[in-house]
């Protein structure tokens, strides 16, 4: 039989078990049975490299995924139960045990993902029960309201599947830990026999080609994934999968299972006890974790499951933030963020609010400043030969705040980029004079701004006192709202001049060169008292520079600054409050994650493909 021959075959296969006819014919249920009763013996199988037998499971399990995947998509869970409940005897009569069918489908793909080693041969349905258990829970793409209960919570929360959890998270994080690369197409195929074979041979070297061509395509109707997601499909699969389970609801009896496995995992080395309250813990490998997360850091779903991590897992966060090579991580997240135009908003916050994470971290404030990078590439405005990490996370910060404020215009994106800023005020250390020149010129940016706000809104005021008739725009908000940014600004600068003024003579530097832009400030009513301090270091500075003559060279003006900066009277400075801000997720966070989950799983997963005018959880240009 031909390879088209194979796949009409396989196409009249599929119609035959589609919803119209499975009730009349019973096949699904028929098709599950053979599949369990064929898993059984699939690790012997994979110890003993029979090839034959694991391919057969594998498309029995490929068919069973595609058949899922359309009941889910064209019909209530109720009624697809009916599917599973057939009773072949009677076109009429459905068996009692039907629920356990679909229980121990579940429990067999989720001991099939932990058990099966991971070979050539077994690539493939290791990638396809991944690929089953996310059909399983697709339901939720269907719901513009977040599914509280299903089929697959029932299931996956409660009996047969609970005490799978912490093994099933173990092996889908290991799974994104190794990035194992797919088999080279035709290892895992045997040549036919020259007797022809039998059909049911001919059709698992037919569907098995076809899959790995559609694994090379990356998969009909999505987006190209990143090259690393190609190279990787079961990693890629896994992480989604991971993902999914972790953003399920909690039960009304029960909270979810794979959230507390990935709140409490620990290091391999943690020799500490587990908390009996916790029946979900376990350890993995946090420098293989680390090492992971650092270089996948392109892809939206790496970077979620960081953010997860660090905000859930507090043994992971105090390990991140104990390492030495920080950098690793920061400046892939610090990339997204330069890349905004190019990045989905979703993946602009995710990064955003991780570097927030960081910075409540007072070692990681100072750390930061004492790591030095060279030759940062990407980093295009200005060539940054030698730049501390501290310094470039800044420039970024402070980019991304400038593009906000022409493009996006997001209040909640300035909100987390200054409170980032705000955490590292008080341990800005050596900042690079391009850094420092960047925060005067925001500084600068926001004065233009509000004065222009201002302008406008006298105007308006004026032109309404002529005409009754003309609504007057809500100049009051826009100014109440820069007027916020701006006394942000001033608390941050005036944060590093009261706590490490010595440490950052270029900073000092730019206030003096820009000393101009401060004056319309120190009198007005909002930033009167936070002005104090900034416009006595500037006096006292301006002071001992007219003192030192005209025409100073810059490094003239470095040295008085430094020299002034030990003769400055610190009691002058008036204290204010520590600025500590710290991320916390909204009410029901759940209304944002997970329709951002779906949306990667929809653009994302290798080899599904929904048909777009179904889905009702987001809009197709949410993600």
């Amino acid at each position: 039989m031909t390879h088209s021959g194979i796949n009409f075959f396989l196409f009249l296969l599929l119609h035959q078990l589609t919803v119209e006819n499975n009730p009349r014919t019973g096949n699904l249920g028929a098709l599950i049975k053979v599949f369990l009763s064929r898993t059984k013996e699939l690790k012997i199988s994979a110890e003993c490299q029979n090839h034959l037998f694991i391919w057969q499971a594998h498309n029995a399990l490929f068919l069973i995924s595609c058949l899922l995947k359309v009941f889910i998509s064209q019909m209530p869970e109720e009624e697809m139960q009916l599917h599973f409940t057939y009773e072949e005897k009677s076109p009429v009569t459905y068996q009692a045990d039907s629920e356990d069918l679909i229980e121990e489908l579940l429990c067999c793909l989720i001991k099939l993902i932990i058990d099966i080693p991971l070979l050539d041969i077994t690539y493939g349905i290791s990638l396809e029960a991944v690929s089953t258990l996310v059909v399983f829970l697709s339901c939720q793409l269907f719901h513009k309201e977040i599914l509280r209960q299903s089929i697959s919570h029932k299931y996956l929360m409660h009996g047969r599947c609970l005490p799978y959890t912490s093994r099933l998270v173990k092996t889908l994080l290991y799974n994104f830990i190794r990035q194992e690369k797919r088999p080279p197409p035709g290892t895992h195929i045997f040549e036919q026999q020259s007797d022809g074979g039998g059909l049911l041979y001919g059709l698992a070297s037919g569907v098995a080609t076809g899959l790995w061509t559609v694994f090379t395509l990356g998969g009909v109707g999505s987006k190209p994934a990143p090259h690393q997601e190609q190279s990787s499909p079961l990693a890629s699969q896994s992480l989604l999968l991971l993902l999914v389970l972790a953003n399920l609801t909690d039960a009304p009896d029960t909270p979810n299972p794979y959230r507390q496995a990935i709140m409490s995992f620990k290091n391999t080395q943690d020799n500490t006890a587990f908390p009996s309250s916790n029946p979900h813990a376990f350890q993995i490998n946090f420098n293989s974790l680390y090492t992971a997360l650092c270089e996948q850091q392109k892809s939206d779903q790496a970077t979620l499951l960081l953010y997860m991590l660090l905000h859930q897992n507090s043994n992971v966060r105090t390990y991140m933030l104990a390492r030495t090579d920080m950098e690793n991580l920061v400046v892939p997240i610090l990339e997204i963020l330069y890349h905004v135009e190019e990045r989905n908003s979703h993946h602009v916050y995710m990064a955003l609010i991780i570097l927030l994470i960081l910075t409540e971290d007072d070692g990681f404030n100072r750390s930061i400043h004492e790591v030095i990078l060279k030759n940062i590439t990407w980093y295009s405005e200005r060539v940054l030969t030698e730049i501390s990490l501290g310094s470039l996370l800044i420039l970024v910060v402070i980019r991304t705040i400038q593009y906000n404020m022409t493009r996006t215009r997001d209040k909640y994106l300035h909100t987390n980029c200054l409170a980032a800023l705000a955490n590292m005020s008080a341990q800005f250390r050596s900042l690079h004079q391009y850094a420092a020149q960047r925060i005067i010129s925001l500084f600068s940016l926001l004065s233009k701004k509000h004065n222009k706000v201002l302008e406008q809104a006298t105007q308006s005021l004026r032109g309404s006192l002529s005409s009754d008739d003309v609504p007057l725009p809500d100049y009051a908000q826009d100014l109440n709202v820069i007027e916020e940014v701006i006394r942000m600004m001033l608390e941050i600068i005036n944060s590093c001049l009261t706590n490490s003024l010595h440490h950052n003579p270029n900073l000092v530097y730019a206030l003096l060169y820009k000393r101009d832009l401060f004056e319309q400030f120190r009198t007005h009513p909002s930033f009167q008292d936070i002005m104090q301090n900034i416009d006595l270091v500037i006096t006292f500075f301006s002071s001992r520079l007219q003192q030192a003559g005209a025409e100073l060279s810059v490094e003239r003006v470095l040295e008085i600054i430094k020299q002034g900066a030990v003769a400055l009277p610190k009691d002058r400075l008036r204290k204010f409050p520590e600025l500590k801000f710290k991320y916390v997720e909204e009410e029901q966070p759940e209304e944002f994650f997970i329709p951002y989950v779906w949306s990667l799983v929809y653009n994302s997963a290798v080899a599904l493909y929904w048909n777009p005018q179904d889905i009702q959880l987001f809009t197709m240009d949410s993600g």
